[in-house]
């Protein structure tokens, strides 16, 4: 759904011992991804991926999507509340995309960390055969989550960047997330989130709850950003 980064093809890595691979690019006509397919299948050649379906608008939508899926209430937090049906679009045209290539399993990546939960609940409730596996956020040496949006950093921006990931990980060694926002306020981020949740549903922690997950979105220039850690 977004350019094959270092990142998309370090998934591509989880499946290298398959007898066969297939990889789904499908960029929105309306996203701030950046379109650079002849050098995405060259990066999914070296990584043994044998098959490419890359459907334009056209294949996806011969008509107008009327039949969508709708996700649960969580898909209307944090992302979902500075982009209101996101996640209506994405489980749908996931779904579609499912039911194109049938695969016995997909990798999603942990730094959509919400897409990843809503894409997991939607397989496991509508019995879909194919397992989601989590795909670890890769970083650059100084934090930074990769992501094709990183092409969009000035040069001091770039260098400002890994601020985000080192307050999430902050939040998780006791520092409130309110604070946490201030910083990035204070560093001249315009910050959309901080929040734990549970990594079981995303859910506000509950008494008991031992496995958290912080995530965090904010706007450095024109570039948003978005990470999460695992404590």
């Amino acid at each position: 759904m977004r350019s094959r980064q270092s990142g998309r093809s370090h998934s591509c890595r989880r499946w290298a011992t398959c007898t066969r691979a297939t990889f789904r690019s499908c960029v929105s006509p309306v996203s701030r991804y950046p379109r650079t397919f002849e050098r995405d299948r060259e990066l999914l050649e070296a990584e043994r991926v044998e098959i490419v379906f890359a459907p334009d608008e056209r294949v996806l939508y011969p008509v107008p999507q009327t039949y969508t899926v709708r996700p649960p209430a969580i898909a209307a937090e944090l992302e979902g509340k500075f982009r209101p049906g996101f996640f209506d679009g994405v489980a749908t045209v996931v779904l579609k995309l499912f039911n194109c290539v049938q695969p016995t399993a997909a990798v999603f990546g942990k730094k959509d960390y919400q897409q990843l939960m809503i894409v997991r609940g939607m397989v496991r409730q509508l019995d879909l055969p194919l397992a989601i596996v989590p795909g670890e956020t890769v970083r650059d040496r100084d934090g930074l989550a990769m992501s094709s949006r990183n092409v969009y950093l000035s040069v001091a921006e770039r260098a400002e960047a890994p601020r985000l990931h080192r307050l999430l990980a902050n939040v998780t060694r006791g520092m409130a997330p309110a604070d946490a926002m201030r910083e990035l306020e204070h560093a001249g981020w315009k910050p959309d989130y901080v929040e734990v949740r549970s990594r079981a549903d995303l859910a506000p922690p509950r008494p008991g709850d031992k496995k958290l997950v912080v995530l965090g979105a904010a706007r450095l220039g024109t570039t948003r950003l978005i990470d999460n850690v695992e404590f």
